[in-house]
């Protein structure tokens, strides 16, 4: 077993998954802004230090990804990747820097954030990250996904993980096509379907080792304005079939992103997806909005309750915990 291969699997196993912690300041701003707190540097990493600090952390969560402000910050003595470090949990940074329009298709994105890269990883790699996240958005309509928006957005994808892995690190590969849109399931399933399989084709060419990379793809569901409506049970079945039909066999982990979906129902679908899971992958999580919007919620009552707020996100780091084992009952979230 590869040192990456090592890696990639301590953070989704066991029931384990990614706190996605790696919001930029100008999101983490809109999120403050709801609950009307301030956002500044100082509380910023008074909530992100209280749920790393929590014990939900040491049972259910095998990765954090930080943002670049979060990971060169400290609380006394102990810099923010020591204390996830000691959490057990394994330190991550994104890398990307943003989604910028794609100059031959106007209404579509490109991610950037290559140029500089190498060096920005050797950096992160010395404060203590281990893995890196880059996010490739895509959209569905009649025209879109574009051919050249799934070739650029998977050259650039494969760009990134080859260099991450070059630097001792393991890459998250995060293909996400939307859920915005008013297509059906069955659309979003081709569209994902062909961007997943372009992403491993550049993944191939660009000699990446499969067995030390995580895939964080969105889950199979009908667009937000879709007059379609489908139960877990097939939202389950056809992100199986999706990952069955573009994934290799040599990736070891694929942890979901939550999109626009409530906490109740990326745990819920997660859990169906467990349950029928009838490959050798991992299936986990990768949750921001799905893992600390109750917490942030809670939290901005009282900054100072440290420990009502822990049991939150601790409540909701379980009950993912145990969809990622195919676990999880509506029961459960009750107690």
């Amino acid at each position: 077993m590869s040192e990456l291969n090592s890696i990639a699997l301590k953070i989704v196993s066991s029931g384990k998954g990614i706190l996605a912690a790696d919001e930029s300041t100008g999101t983490m701003t809109k999120r403050f802004d709801g609950v009307k707190v301030t956002s500044t540097s100082e509380n910023r990493l008074k909530f992100r230090n209280t749920l790393f600090t929590s014990e939900g952390m040491k049972s259910f969560i095998g990765g954090v990804i930080l943002y670049d402000e979060t990971i060169k910050q400290s609380v006394g003595p102990d810099s923010i990747p020591k204390i996830i470090s000691n959490s057990g949990a394994v330190p991550g940074i994104k890398v990307d820097t943003g989604a910028k329009t794609l100059s031959s298709s106007k209404e579509e994105k490109i991610t950037e954030g290559l140029d500089g890269l190498r060096e920005r990883l050797k950096e992160y790699y010395k404060l203590g990250a281990r893995f890196a996240k880059w996010r490739g958005v895509y959209i569905i309509s009649n025209d879109y996904p574009s051919k050249v928006a799934i070739f650029t957005n998977a050259h650039a994808l494969g760009r990134y993980a080859s260099l991450v892995q070059e630097a001792g690190m393991v890459p998250i590969v995060e293909p996400e096509v939307l859920m915005e849109g008013n297509h059906n399931s069955n659309i979003c399933l081709d569209k994902t379907t062909e961007v997943i399989k372009k992403c491993f084709d550049e993944l191939i060419l660009q000699k990446v080792d499969l067995k030390g990379i995580i895939l964080k793809p969105n889950m199979i569901l009908p667009g937000t304005n879709s007059a379609e409506k489908i139960n877990s049970e097939k939202i389950a079945e056809l992100t199986l079939k999706c990952l069955k039909d573009s994934v290799p066999k040599e990736v070891p982990g694929i942890a979901f992103l939550s999109g626009g979906q409530t906490e109740i129902e990326a745990t819920e679908n997660l859990n169906l997806i467990n349950k029928y899971n009838d490959t050798n992958f991992i299936m986990s999580y990768s949750y921001g909005r799905a893992l600390q919007q109750s917490a942030i919620k809670f939290w901005s009552k009282d900054i100072k309750n440290i420990k009502g707020t822990q049991e939150i996100f601790n409540h909701r780091a379980n009950m993912c915990s145990l969809a990622a084992q195919g676990k999880w009952s509506k029961e459960l979230e009750e107690k």
